[in-house]
């Protein structure tokens, strides 16, 4: 590199990576990794600093009617279970060595002030989208500047790595509309089982959306689409994914849902893609198709249907080792090792 200060193309962090003691490409898909970084970061000392996991939590009012298979009260159980520190996404942070920071959104429930929580509750969960949008264009910009904050507060802290997760129950389903019009994929492929619907429930959840879907006309913009159709925590998920990208964070995104809330996020600024790494394929049915139509590969593809960030922070080693050989190897030259003839 001439100046320290100019612009590391992906040919640049390329040619770094085909310099260094090992056959060309040999780390397979942890050089794209590394190489991504460096793009994002501008620099070719590449580093994930204090990384910060947010598990956005809310409800959804089409829950009550039966499109999951857990009752609505279970995500305020869940938000209890991860500042008491039972959850995997707790296990995983101690582990892995990552902050976790849970924000309730807008779960229908109170809880206790807690240093793993962030009260951003615009209200307590959604009007159910089968008879009313979800919620109001102020509740979706409000979202937005909830995300923003937060994703201020973790960059001044010194992360400039994001992982985000989600928990609500019915969230899958909102997901699978969202996806549906994001898409144009028929409804029938995007929507999955979720926390466990059996044939019947399945086939009740697909019926209940195509209500949903019938309701009103197609929207014709993103923020309507989300007022219509979304949640308290995929409108803040998608927000804080574009918040990141304008701080050049790099963003490891966890399964279905939070996938979905990315794909939203780039109808609003598609350069967000480049601050993006998809951590894992879930086994929700949805998800492998929306990978495919974003054209991305995901890290890992080891059947988890978690949520809550857990694949995220899984790969967040696989991230961290990427970085790391992009900048401690050797190159031929300084270790004085032949290169291929």
């Amino acid at each position: 590199m001439s100046h320290p200060h100019s612009a590391i193309l992906l040919s640049d962090a390329q040619a770094h990576l085909d310099q260094l003691t090992k056959p060309l490409g040999s780390l397979g898909d942890l050089e794209a990794v590394a190489a991504q970084i460096a793009v994002l970061q501008q620099t070719l000392e590449i580093r994930i600093s204090h990384p910060q996991a947010l598990v956005f939590a809310a409800d959804h009012g089409a829950a009550d009617a039966g499109v999951s298979a857990y009752p609505k009260a279970v995500t305020a159980q869940m938000v209890l279970n991860y500042l008491n520190g039972g959850a995997a996404i707790n296990v995983l942070a101690a582990v892995n060595d990552f902050t976790l920071s849970v924000v309730d959104a807008g779960v229908d429930g109170d809880f206790p002030a807690h240093p793993l929580l962030i009260d951003a509750k615009i209200a307590r969960g959604t009007q159910n989208y089968l008879v009313h949008p979800a919620m109001t264009p102020a509740q979706y910009e409000q979202a937005l500047a909830h995300a923003e904050t937060i994703v201020e507060q973790a960059h001044a802290r010194g992360s400039n790595t994001l992982l985000l997760g989600e928990m609500g129950i019915g969230n899958t389903a909102c997901s699978a509309l969202l996806m549906h019009y994001l898409t144009g994929y028929d409804l029938s492929l995007c929507v999955g089982r979720g926390t466990g619907l059996d044939d019947d429930g399945l086939a009740r959840k697909l019926s209940l959306l195509e209500t949903a879907k019938a309701r009103r006309a197609t929207p014709q913009d993103p923020a309507t689409l989300m007022c219509e159709y979304g949640g308290f925590e995929i409108a803040m998920l998608s927000g804080a994914i574009l918040a990141a990208a304008r701080r050049h964070m790099l963003v490891l995104i966890d399964g279905f849902s939070v996938s979905t809330a990315a794909a939203f996020a780039f109808t609003i600024n598609p350069s967000a893609r480049d601050c993006v790494l998809f951590t894992h394929c879930s086994a929700e049915r949805g998800h492998r198709l929306l990978l495919e139509h974003l054209k991305v590969k995901p890290l890992l593809d080891l059947g988890m249907r978690l949520g809550e960030g857990s694949g995220a922070g899984v790969a967040l080693p696989l991230v961290r080792a990427a970085a790391a050989m992009f900048t401690r190897m050797a190159t031929f030259a300084s270790a004085g090792v032949s290169e291929k003839i």
